[in-house]
Formats: C-alpha cells, sequence, structure tokens
C-alpha cells in the first residue's frame, strides 16, 4: 500500500478514530518497528505497528457481521441526543465498525457492519445493483395494480429520481415481500404512499446473499470477509 498517515492506519485497521490514533500516538502507546511513533508520521502497512505492544495489522483485522438491528435503534456510530440508541453503541463490538448503508429508526432487520471502508465504497456506490430483501406488513388490502405499479418502477419517491422496476410477492391480503436493487431513502414506505398504504411492519430478511438465517433482534454473526469478497467479485 502507498504511505498513509499513521492515524488513518489504525482507524482503517478498525482500532480506533482517527482522533483516538493521535491521542494514543502522543501519549507514546503506538510504537513504529519497536520505536516510538510520532504525531502525523506516515506507514506503508510493511512496519510493525504495535499498540501498548500489541500488533495491529490492517490485513488481518478486518471485519464483517451479519446483524440484527432492532426498532428503534438508529444507524449511526454517534450517541442521539443521549438516548443510547445508536447501532454501534447497542452491538458494542471490541473494534470500531459502522453500518453498511442505512435502516430507518422504524425498521427492523439484517445490516451488515464493518470497518472496511473500501468494501463499503464498492457496495454502496458500486453499479452492481445488490439485491436487498424486505418483508412488508401494510394498514390495509394491497391491490394488484398496486402490486403491478410497483414492480414497474417509474414512480417519483424523491424529486427528480423514479423508482427502478423491482420484485413484488404478496404473502398476504397485507402483507408482501419485495426485493430492490437500489436505496432511496425510506423508499418502500413512500412506494406504499403513493397508494394510500401506511407501513406498519418493514423487515429487511437479506442483503445480497447473507440472510437473517435465525438471528434474534440485537445479535449478530461474523461473516468470513474474504471468502465474502471473494465470492462476489468486490476484491480490488
Amino acid at each position: 500500500m502507498d504511505e498513509v498517515r499513521l492515524n488513518k492506519y489504525l482507524s482503517d485497521a478498525g482500532y480506533c478514530s482517527r482522533r483516538e490514533a493521535d491521542r494514543l500516538i502522543g501519549a507514546g502507546r503506538v510504537t513504529i518497528d519497536g520505536h516510538r511513533a510520532e504525531l502525523g508520521c506516515k506507514v506503508t502497512g510493511r512496519e510493525l505497528i504495535e499498540v501498548d505492544s500489541r500488533p495491529v495489522d490492517i490485513k488481518n483485522n478486518k471485519v464483517l457481521l451479519a446483524y440484527y438491528k432492532e426498532r428503534g435503534i438508529v444507524c449511526s456510530t454517534v450517541d442521539q441526543g443521549g438516548e443510547h440508541n445508536s447501532i454501534t453503541e447497542r452491538i458494542n463490538y471490541p473494534l470500531r465498525i459502522y453500518p453498511v448503508g442505512r435502516l430507518d429508526k422504524d425498521s427492523e432487520g439484517l445490516i451488515l457492519m464493518t470497518n472496511d471502508g473500501s468494501l463499503v465504497n464498492k457496495i454502496l456506490k458500486g453499479a452492481g445493483g445488490h439485491e436487498k430483501e424486505y418483508e412488508v406488513v401494510v394498514d390495509a388490502p394491497l391491490t394488484d395494480e398496486a402490486i403491478a405499479a410497483m414492480e414497474a418502477g417509474g414512480l417519483e419517491l424523491v424529486e427528480g429520481r423514479l423508482s427502478r422496476p423491482c420484485v413484488v410477492t404478496r404473502t398476504g391480503e397485507r402483507s408482501f415481500r419485495v426485493i430492490l436493487t437500489e436505496g432511496m431513502n425510506r423508499q418502500i414506505r413512500r412506494m406504499c404512499q403513493a397508494f394510500g398504504l401506511e407501513v406498519l411492519s418493514l423487515k429487511r430478511i437479506r442483503f445480497m446473499d447473507i440472510e437473517l438465517d435465525g438471528l434474534k433482534p440485537g445479535e449478530y454473526r461474523e461473516i468470513d470477509i474474504s471468502e465474502w469478497i471473494n465470492k462476489n467479485g468486490l476484491k480490488n
């Protein structure tokens, strides 16, 4: 890798934030090849970088979690006005991780958590149209016309942006599953509102090929990140 500032290296490795890295460096707790690190210094990753005499290896410190976000939890890495309802507070993972995309506060279900910024960019900014599947319950019967219109796409949900075609499968008079390949803000809720329907329950059950698979609210399981990246063609 090219030279990067040491605080960025520690942050990219998921060890801590850049601000916390600067604090650790300033306190003399970080060494490079056995020598005390200085603020602002740069590294390539080929050095022996240690914090409190414990090696930090960016290659071996990447994680990917499948997490069941509960309703009422916010997809943020910071506390929301003292409510202690941010997703990172709730999961309390030993490394600094952050969500891949978002689920709104009133929704629940699967969200991926990682400390690999490049992976997040590949998933969210790529043109791959990665599938996300949801279970939805609404407050009134869902008509065949509404299903057909949602599947066809072309609904103006955000000014200047139209929804893409998607797959909608009825599961009951007032419930359905939907597979999206995009992620506009509150998209499913707005799709339903276009037909006078209010969403009572919204749960994501799949992200690409990762499913909830028995997770309960607040639980997570670790995914083999290297294997998953290779399997899905997300390798550099």
